[in-house]
């Protein structure tokens, strides 16, 4: 019997967190072991917004370490980097073709980022002017950019682009929904394992994959979503309404999947309650709460209910410093898979090289087939 393919990205941006590894990693590592799992670094889709050269290729590297020190199996999965395959960006502007423009800007996260990406733009500009205010004072303007790896060229760029990009919302992030639909469908994907936030873009997905087949014949698979409903939207520690970011101006108020145990227990203890002293699941009257006996539960496997016993009439201080813990043992084969990795990045660049063959193999068959249906003349 033909094994289900699942496809997952991620963006090689800010700290990966316990909510990216709940609602995405660690499903995707459970799943690859009776499916045909493609796994994608999604570089392109980061270049949305700002980014720093330097750190986006750190960041990619590091995520792909973090991917195989959770229990990304190559054997068994095919992880590569998105831009070393062009297919994604080839089936991504056919895709646009075909998408009204209505479908886009009704997109919630569209909504949202454009709003983030106005301040990220002032963020990305003022690293590039302290670096190059830091060099000049000290008289070594050129050797010290060169020694942060900072290209003079990439701040000339920020400089003469700031006035007219500051504010303004690039088309790249409106059309990041047709890149995704892209993503998926070129692997004729089953299944995608997604969080909350992103069922609308697989709705959009499928939407775009039915018109391209009414239109010119069967050609892309319809996916569904795959949705951990306990642990797809990990709320953050500061704020419950919230969903835990990255990107978020606060660093308390996620844990990222490489804190040291001494900061895991200094965010646990900070953690934002409520009024009460009961340690009881209600999402409704007591959010944050519930949120942390939901990671509680995803950490340590036991049901939320047997959590609730264990701390009846001990308060949340108790309960929160043994949170910290069940994390902390959770997080610490991860963070010693990963170390090991980091001292030697050519396995990961080798695994990424070796995926990136498997996928340009499996999405050229997709994107010819698109080709030759529209009416592209095949080389």
């Amino acid at each position: 019997m033909k094994k289900q393919r699942i496809f997952s990205g991620v963006q090689p941006s800010g700290d990966l967190h316990i909510g990216n590894y709940l609602g995405a990693i660690k499903q995707f590592v459970e799943l690859q072991e009776n499916a045909d799992a493609v796994f994608c670094i999604v570089d392109e889709h980061a270049i949305t917004v700002p980014q720093i050269p330097k750190e986006l290729r750190t960041k990619t590297l590091e995520i792909a370490m973090l991917y195989l020190a959770a229990g990304i199996d190559p054997k068994r999965s095919t992880m590569f980097i998105q831009s070393h395959v062009p297919a994604h960006a080839e089936l991504g502007w056919i895709l646009n073709t075909m998408t009204p423009l209505g479908e886009l800007r009704r997109m919630t996260q569209f909504k949202e980022k454009a709003n983030v990406e106005k301040e990220h733009f002032y963020d990305i500009f003022a690293k590039y002017t302290e670096e190059l205010l830091s060099a000049i004072l000290r008289k070594e303007k050129y050797d010290a950019l060169e020694v942060r790896g900072l290209e003079l060229a990439d701040l000339v760029m920020a400089q003469e682009n700031f006035d007219e990009k500051k504010g303004a919302v690039m088309a790249g992030l409106l059309n990041y929904p047709t890149l995704m639909a892209a993503d998926i469908l070129l692997y004729q994907t089953d299944v995608v394992p997604v969080g909350e936030d992103q069922i609308q873009h697989i709705e959009l997905t499928r939407s775009i994959a039915e018109r391209f087949n009414n239109r010119f014949g069967e050609t892309f698979t319809i996916p569904k979503a795959h949705l951990n409903k306990t642990t797809a939207r990990i709320m953050g520690l500061d704020d419950p309404a919230k969903k835990m970011s990255k990107s978020a101006k606060s660093a308390y108020n996620y844990i990222a999947i490489l804190e040291s145990p001494d900061d895991i227990r200094k965010k646990f203890k900070a953690a934002v309650t409520d009024s009460e002293t009961e340690v009881r699941f209600d999402a409704n009257k007591k959010p944050a709460i519930s949120n942390l006996l939901n990671i509680y539960h995803a950490f340590s496997g036991k049901p939320i209910t047997d959590i609730e016993k264990m701390y009846e009439g001990k308060g949340y201080g108790n309960f929160k410093k043994d949170l910290a813990e069940v994390v902390v043992a959770g997080l610490a084969p991860i963070q010693a898979r990963y170390h090991a990795l980091a001292g030697d990045p050519g396995e990961a660049l080798a695994i990424l090289q070796k995926g990136a063959e498997k996928a340009e193999s499996l999405a050229q068959k997709t994107l010819s087939d698109v080709k030759e249906k529209i009416g592209f003349i095949l080389r």
